[in-house]
């Protein structure tokens, strides 16, 4: 078990630390084609090709953890991704953190430790290939309600005339990216568990296929709500609803169990809850920390009006001027500099 999270933390650390240099890379080198002359020069540019090979390398690792582990296991810990991303962030890219981003990587780690002091290893259970269609009809169905709810949220937005995204529509985008991730993974393991038990081995390439597809369109969803909306809604809901999915729909379709033991199951349990708070706090940390400033300076503030209106009202007061009677100086050059065309 323990293998196979280690494996789980190695993949998504570089999944995420490879789009970062991708990026980094990405920002001196023209848009990419199939140019041979564009081709080279992505190539020989050092941090986009280190970033591309952690990418690859990542997403083979992710694969091998998902054949020696539960989806249900895997899932959650590749969440851990983001705190990673922002201890390398900090360290490499020297960005700042603030305190909720280290209670969000602390809150992530303990989670990890938890899900791997409270798995087990499981017997694969029979499968079907029924399954295949069985899930495809099922996200086909949940899909087709996002969607008409989105459509009926921007009709009224229309209707409204607002130009900005409604906060629905926001975490629609990250509901429905989130959902793709987390059944990537699961037809991965899927496939797998079909090799195991011997099916055909064209199977595996296949579902792998559909995993690509999955990832593909998620991360297509994922773009848009972040094109229009804000990252901190769509990229909550996103994290959230991958690890969902990816342990609702391992134990429905995968036949994968909560351990037998009460004390692992509360660790288990205890473990993704840590894990998917963790992902919360450090995405909206910088909402969350000035939130949390506001308050302070406003009590800082009364204390220091409190203190100081005893003593100013034993001498000799200033009359303050109504707030209605101050104009600004650019109105009024405004009005001034309008007056003299008119005359």
């Amino acid at each position: 078990m323990w293998e196979s999270i280690v494996l789980t933390v190695i993949a998504t650390a570089g999944n995420n630390i490879g789009k970062v240099l991708q990026k980094k890379g990405t920002l001196i080198l023209p848009p990419l084609s199939f140019k041979l002359k564009v081709i080279r020069a992505y190539a020989l540019n050092k941090p986009w090709m280190i970033g591309f090979l952690m990418d690859i390398i990542g997403a083979l690792l992710m694969l091998r953890a998902l054949a020696l582990a539960p989806v249900s296991v895997v899932q959650p810990i590749s969440g851990c991704g983001l705190a990673i991303l922002s201890i390398f962030s900090h360290f490499y890219l020297k960005e700042l953190m603030n305190t909720v981003d280290w209670v969000g990587i602390t809150l992530a780690g303990f989670g990890t430790i938890g899900i791997g002091a409270g798995g087990e290893q499981q017997e694969a259970a029979d499968l079907s290939i029924l399954r295949i269609p069985w899930l495809a009809f099922v996200i086909l169905i949940l899909f087709i309600l996002l969607n008409g709810w989105l459509r009926i949220c921007k009709r009224q937005r229309r209707e409204q005339e607002m130009m900005g995204y409604d906060v629905v529509e926001e975490i629609i985008y990250g509901l429905e990216s989130g959902i793709l991730f987390g059944m990537a993974s699961v037809i991965s393991k899927m496939g797998f568990l079909f090799l195991e038990q011997g099916f055909n081995k064209l199977l595996v390439p296949m579902c792998l296929i559909i995993s690509v597809c999955s990832s593909g369109t998620g991360f297509y969803y994922q773009t848009r709500g972040l094109k229009h909306g804000r990252a901190i809604v769509v990229s909550t809901c996103a994290a959230v609803a991958s690890i969902l999915t990816g342990v609702l729909a391992g134990m429905l379709a995968l036949g994968e169990r909560l351990p037998s033991v009460p004390k692992a199951r509360l660790l288990l349990l205890l473990g993704w809850l840590l894990i998917i708070t963790g992902v919360i706090l450090l995405v909206g940390s910088a909402r969350l920390m000035r939130v949390l400033k506001f308050p302070s300076h406003r009590f800082k503030r009364s204390r220091v009006d409190k203190n100081y209106g005893p003593r100013r009202s034993g001498t000799s007061r200033v009359r303050e001027p109504s707030p209605t009677a101050v104009i600004h100086a650019a109105t009024l050059h405004n009005l001034l500099s309008s007056s003299k065309e008119k005359a």
